[in-house]
């Protein structure tokens, strides 16, 4: 159940962009873990003066929104994701609670399939004896148990791994005020 929690995290930590977003990319791709990149402008040791990196090209204007904040207005707007997850399931019977989660898992993976056409790496089924060859890329295999040496590594399925088809998520169009908006306030107007 703690990996569970992890990869929720990391989910959201993702989502919201920024350095937890890299570094947690640069691991999955098998990089070692990194400290946060110094600011863009930083103070030189022995000198009050601030120094900025020099840089013959203005920055490019920052969106409006971020990605991630869209694809999580996405996942609100179209299964009510943020609803499940910030709910007290304290009064619920298990039995409710699956009963709303279905429906949610039903339209969170219509929202995947749409954004990212996500599809399996590897076609066998769990089980299934595979090899991995020597050098083979980390952000593809994840080895476990008995893993020693260099490879050829022979070992079974154990989770066929997940990949994008593409990336097609919807573009922002609303005001900068709303940009921070994943759902917006519902009032009934009698």
């Amino acid at each position: 159940m703690g990996r569970f929690f992890i990869a929720m995290k990391a989910f959201f930590r993702v989502l919201g962009g920024g350095i937890g977003a890299d570094q947690i990319d640069a691991v999955l791709r098998g990089e070692p873990a990194r400290l946060a990149a110094p600011p863009e402008s930083a103070t030189i040791p022995g000198s009050p003066k601030t120094v900025k990196p020099s840089s013959s090209k203005p920055e490019p204007a920052r969106p409006a929104r971020s990605d991630a904040v869209t694809l999580l207005a996405t996942l609100q707007r179209e299964a009510r994701l943020i609803d499940l997850v910030q709910e007290s399931l304290d009064g619920y019977s298990d039995a409710q609670v699956g009963a709303a989660a279905r429906d949610v898992l039903r339209n969170c993976r219509k929202v995947l399939d749409q954004s990212f056409a996500i599809q399996p790496i590897r076609s066998e089924p769990e089980g299934t004896p595979v090899d991995v060859a020597q050098g083979y890329d980390p952000g593809v295999y994840r080895l476990t148990g008995n893993v020693s040496g260099d490879g050829p590594f022979r070992g079974s399925v154990v989770h066929h791994g997940w990949k994008i088809g593409h990336c097609q998520l919807p573009t922002w169009t609303g005001s900068r005020e709303a940009a921070e908006v994943v759902a917006a306030v519902e009032v009934e107007i009698s």
